[in-house]
């Protein structure tokens, strides 16, 4: 098998992955990144000095960041789902929001989870509520943008969503959507319900001891 994905099923940015190989049925080698499979971490540490996951192996080729890394997959191994639009105006909606859950949902996510390993005399309130601001800030304007679409950019799944799923999966987690945004709420419903995404959550449900905030009991 070509494939290669070094990856771990709780990770927000594998999960991404993940989903755009489950929507496809894509085959691939899973090349658990964790201490029960030391030979995949020495691997991944030779490949990847950086040691930022998920990282894809085809062949010969390595490619590195989650984007990059669904855009690789749909030229060299394309399925059913067009996850980004061949032509590049309608590809750009896409690669906006993408970015966009990337930077201004999973980048404050994740600043308030890393802040729960810090010692207690380390930690950056600041900082963190700086996070929870921005996180509001964002779900407000995605509240206004999705306006009735089902999926990030209307009727298709893209990769969009792929990013969308595990950022509001988990920021809603450490920052609540408010009740008041009621089409951003139902946007996260749709995608925990869609098949690769309900996938890629429950084969991380063994894991959620490890969230550092701790997990809430839903979803």
């Amino acid at each position: 098998m070509n494939l290669q994905l070094f990856a771990h099923p709780f990770s927000s940015y594998s999960q991404k992955v993940l989903i755009a190989l489950y929507e496809n049925d894509t085959p691939f080698q899973y090349r658990m990144l964790s201490p029960e499979h030391p030979d995949n971490l020495a691997e991944f540490a030779r490949r990847w000095p950086i040691a930022r996951f998920p990282l894809l192996v085809d062949g010969d080729r390595q490619v590195e960041e989650t984007s990059l890394i669904i855009e690789h997959l749909q030229r060299h191994h394309p399925g059913p789902v067009a996850l980004l639009p061949a032509d590049p105006g309608a590809a750009l909606p896409v690669r906006r929001l993408d970015r966009l859950f990337d930077l201004y949902v999973s980048t404050p996510m994740q600043k308030i989870v890393l802040d729960h390993l810090r010692p207690e005399s380390e930690r950056d309130g600041h900082g963190v509520e700086q996070a929870r601001q921005r996180l509001d800030t964002a779900y407000a304007w995605l509240d206004a943008e999705l306006g009735e679409r089902r999926w990030a950019c209307g009727a298709s799944f893209t990769l969009a969503d792929c990013a969308a799923a595990p950022a509001l999966f988990y920021a809603d987690w450490v920052q609540p959507i408010d009740a008041s945004l009621e089409r951003l709420r139902g946007y996260r419903a749709r995608l925990l319900a869609h098949p690769s995404v309900a996938r890629a959550v429950d084969e991380a449900r063994p894991y959620r001891e490890l969230f550092p905030p701790g997990a809430p009991d839903r979803d």
